[in-house]
């Protein structure tokens, strides 16, 4: 039998990484024949130990095609027009190409690994069928036994997080965050597992038969999972609570809902315009006068579980700004019921919350605030010192003194 690549090819596999690569191949696989009889053709021929290679790459996919579930498989192949799977024989009859196209919309091969893994099995269906003009190079070698160990054969199968898990952690009586083991997992899961578990939890959290307990896990585990969800997952989820919104306009629950999924800048303009007025129609009946303190902290509270200014549309914001200014500005002092003298009457619950909501958004807010502050109520609302330095309070919370400023006024 003459050998495909010759002698002087084989002792540059030898001395490559490609011996050391194989140690990287996990330990259900080394165990195997078939990468047995890889490990000793690597010293006679090469070019077929990276067929024999390549093979177990794909029967590795197939099977942990088959273990993340045939649910997944179905939605996949259906979302991109591959051939249909309904059951674990559907995945045995897929061509190497098309199951190498699967494994990729499913997620366990990325863009580039899915390129890279194609461009493998180009090779070696070249090493198939060498004649004279084609001949097997060392690199053709080292790039399938790098692409094949590093993509698949050194990585465990993914046992993929499930919708039951999610579930059975937020109905547990008490409060719930995902650990990060389940963090990484659901990281790690195809889109179609992603939105399943998504829509769950939005459901949950907008549900008002479930238990307050119940929700606010659903909530938290929304907020946990929204920085690592796939962008088009995101926006299928903002496209799913968009369809919730009424004629009536979005409700409090649906808008925090968004605003934890991290889907709220999706939703239509129109209806984060109408919910931000509506907000700020709720700030006015409660008034800021310092007097209605017992009022502001569930009003302020409420306005940050939605994101506060970061959302607040452009049109709406100098309004809400305006009512916040007056509720930290507060009235001029005097003597209390006590017997203390306070130079300004202000909401003691308000403060600390505008004082956040307006730091939390301050790149946001800057221009908007200083605009407002010169408004002519707020001006006249200012006539006494202690106020002033109210006023001057807001300032700094989006506009910080710098150094020389701090030197300037002690100067004077």
């Amino acid at each position: 039998m003459n050998e495909i690549i010759p002698s002087p090819n084989v002792e540059l596999v030898r001395a490559s990484e490609v011996p050391a690569l194989l140690l990287r191949i996990r330990p259900a696989w080394q165990a195997k024949d078939l990468i047995d009889r890889v490990r000793r053709l690597i010293d006679v021929d090469p070019s077929s130990a990276c067929q024999r290679l390549f093979n177990a790459t794909v029967h590795d996919l197939r099977e942990k095609i088959i273990i993340a579930g045939i649910d997944i498989a179905r939605e996949a192949a259906k979302q991109h027009k591959l051939p249909p799977v309904e059951k674990a024989e559907d995945i045995e009859d897929y061509s190497t190409a098309k199951l190498i196209d699967l494994a990729h919309r499913i997620g366990f091969l990325t863009r580039p690994d899915w390129r890279r893994l194609s461009r493998c099995y180009e090779i070696r269906r070249d090493l198939e069928h060498e004649d004279d003009e084609y001949e097997a190079g060392v690199e053709d070698c080292i790039y399938i036994f790098q692409t094949c160990i590093n993509v698949v054969l050194s990585k465990d199968p993914i046992h993929l997080i499930r919708v039951t898990d999610v579930k059975d952690l937020i109905e547990q009586p008490n409060p719930a965050i995902p650990a990060p083991s389940l963090l990484e997992d659901f990281q790690h899961a195809p889109q179609p597992r992603q939105e399943e578990i998504l829509k769950f939890l939005v459901a949950i959290a907008l549900d008002t038969s479930k238990s307050e307990l119940v929700r606010l896990n659903a909530f938290s585990f929304l907020s946990h999972f929204a920085p690592i969800t796939v962008n088009q997952v995101t926006l299928t989820i903002a496209g799913f609570l968009q369809e919730k919104i009424t004629r009536g306009g979005p409700s409090r629950v649906i808008i925090r809902v968004a605003y934890v999924s991290g889907v709220l800048p999706y939703l239509k303009q129109a209806h984060l315009r109408d919910f931000f007025i509506a907000v700020h129609r709720g700030m006015e009946e409660v008034g800021h006068r310092w007097t209605k303190y017992a009022q502001h902290g569930e009003l302020l509270r409420s306005f940050k579980e939605v994101g506060g200014l970061k959302y607040c549309p452009p049109d709406v914001r100098p309004l809400i700004l305006k009512w916040l200014v007056f509720a930290y500005l507060g009235e001029p002092g005097g003597r209390t019921m006590y017997g203390n003298v306070r130079d300004v009457f202000y909401s003691n619950t308000a403060e600390p919350l505008v004082e956040e909501l307006i730091t939390e958004s301050a790149d946001i807010v800057r221009d908007d605030l200083l605009s407002v502050l010169k408004d002519k109520d707020i001006q006249r609302a200012c006539y006494s010192t202690h106020i002033k330095r109210r006023l001057e309070s807001l300032v700094d919370l989006v506009d910080p003194p710098t150094i020389e400023k701090k030197t300037e006024a002690v100067g004077k």
